[in-house]
């Protein structure tokens, strides 16, 4: 043997093994989280038909803590590499788990309009389901707009949570209403983007196709 490195010798290099991370790390126990907190909510919420002002500061707090998981879970996936399978399909759940939970008992308790529960939940669902339809040719990446959108989503639910009266409660009505048509808007956006992506993934599969019949 020549003592010299097969890699400085002109071998082949073997590739470096990339160590996928554990089911248990803190980005997915966060998620678990979210996950657990969702019944826990709800019966926060709900108790005593949701009359009791005291019950429902606490159904806030396990909201605010879903709701500040869900921005802190993702961020240490992605820096840390922690991205597991686990996390693709938890994370998108939990997240519609805990906003839908929270739409519906607001418009059980009828403090929400039904109507706005049915505009952001169909909105949620048919961007999850439109992201899927379009996978193969791409990802859509999460904008701006819809960055924003959660976050005036978040804060208009969590208001409607707590007692409020008064000038606040007129507030909160506002700050709905913006959530309200940033859901709209970023919904017929994310759509755009899903056709154009759909497209020129259709004419790159019919380019590739061609090229193949040509070499043939």
């Amino acid at each position: 043997m020549s003592g010299v490195p097969a890699s400085a010798a002109g071998g082949p290099r073997t590739a470096p093994v990339v160590r996928q991370a554990g089911l248990w790390n803190i980005a997915n126990l966060l998620t678990m989280l979210r996950l657990v907190l969702v019944p826990a909510f709800v019966v926060l919420l709900m108790h005593d038909n949701g009359t009791d002002p005291v019950w429902r500061v606490f159904a806030w707090a396990a909201f605010a803590i879903a709701m500040i998981t869900d921005v802190f879970d993702g961020h240490l996936a992605r820096t840390y590499n922690l991205v597991t399978d686990f996390g693709k399909i938890a994370d998108p759940i939990a997240d519609k788990a805990i906003m839908g939970a929270a739409l519906i008992c607001l418009s059980v308790l009828g403090d929400l309009s039904w109507w706005v529960t049915g505009v952001i939940l169909f909105r949620e669902l048919g961007i999850t389901l439109m992201r899927f339809w379009v996978i193969k040719h791409g990802v859509i990446p999460a904008s701006r707009g819809g960055k924003i959108k959660t976050l005036a989503q978040g804060t208009a639910v969590g208001m409607y949570v707590l007692v409020l009266t008064g000038p606040l409660a007129t507030f909160r009505w506002w700050v709905m209403a913006v959530a309200v048509a940033l859901t709209v808007v970023t919904g017929f956006d994310y759509i755009r983007q899903a056709v154009v992506l759909r497209r020129a993934g259709l004419v790159r599969e019919r380019a590739e196709r061609a090229e193949r019949d040509a070499a043939r």
